[in-house]
């Protein structure tokens, strides 16, 4: 510890002499970077949601999982729920179709602590099982909350469950994917699961198909849209 703080005694004696030498009469601090926080929307979201017992999901939880990124995302994602090692970690998608999802974000061109990324219940189901209808019905009041929390200007249902959720339909994803559906006045983009990409990745089509899904949210929020090629 000692060596620490003559350390920093040193970089500072060293920065205060450059200040003199250089003629300045007052001491110029370098500001910080902001970092970006969760907004107070969110923060209250999270506070009603508390430690969940709405649902029996909450009895096999480790962490409830409510969601991360940037408050004013203009992109949200939206999944179904966690599995083990969201679990685990209390973060949504960070097991491997968490690394998906990261690649497919930063394939167009924004990193992931640009967007946010939240899911339609926040408690692991048993076996990552999908989610019952009370056990959504049961968390949807939240998920509605964050969305207008975040206000953003695009949202993407990754997956069935998702889109049935969010649109209330009983649609096949297969019918609705590709299409711009509406959300309280917000384009919604449904497309597949990550999971869903690496069960099929022998076969490239699926991949395809998702990142022509992404490439119109892309344009809709004015980002660069490759002429050609596909996500990988």
């Amino acid at each position: 510890m000692r060596e620490h703080d003559d350390t920093a005694a040193e970089l500072i004696r060293n920065y205060l002499e450059y200040q003199v030498n250089a003629g300045f009469t007052q001491v110029l601090i370098p500001r910080r970077s902001p970092v970006r926080t969760g907004s107070p929307r969110l923060q209250a979201v999270r506070e009603e949601l508390g430690e969940c017992t709405r649902c029996p999901l909450h009895r096999g939880r480790t962490h409830i999982v409510f969601g991360e990124g940037a408050p004013d995302a203009r992109v949200l994602f939206i999944g179904e729920g966690p599995g083990a090692d969201e679990d685990r970690e209390g973060k949504p998608f960070v097991g491997r179709a968490g690394r998906l999802l990261t690649k497919m974000i930063e394939a167009m061109g924004c990193d992931r602590s640009d967007v946010y990324i939240a899911n339609v219940v926040k408690c692991r189901p048993p076996g990552n099982r999908d989610p019952e209808p009370h056990e959504r019905e049961a968390c949807v009041s939240f998920l509605e909350a964050q969305i207008k929390a975040v206000n953003p200007e695009v949202i993407v249902t990754l997956g069935r469950i998702a889109a049935n959720v969010l649109l209330n339909t009983k649609e096949p994803l297969g019918k609705i994917r590709g299409t711009f559906q509406d959300w309280n006045g917000i384009p919604v983009m449904p497309t597949y699961h990550p999971s869903y990409l690496l069960r099929r990745e022998p076969d490239r089509r699926a991949k395809r198909e998702a990142w022509t899904d992404l490439k119109q949210v892309m344009a809709l929020l004015g980002l660069p849209v490759p002429a050609s090629g596909d996500q990988s």
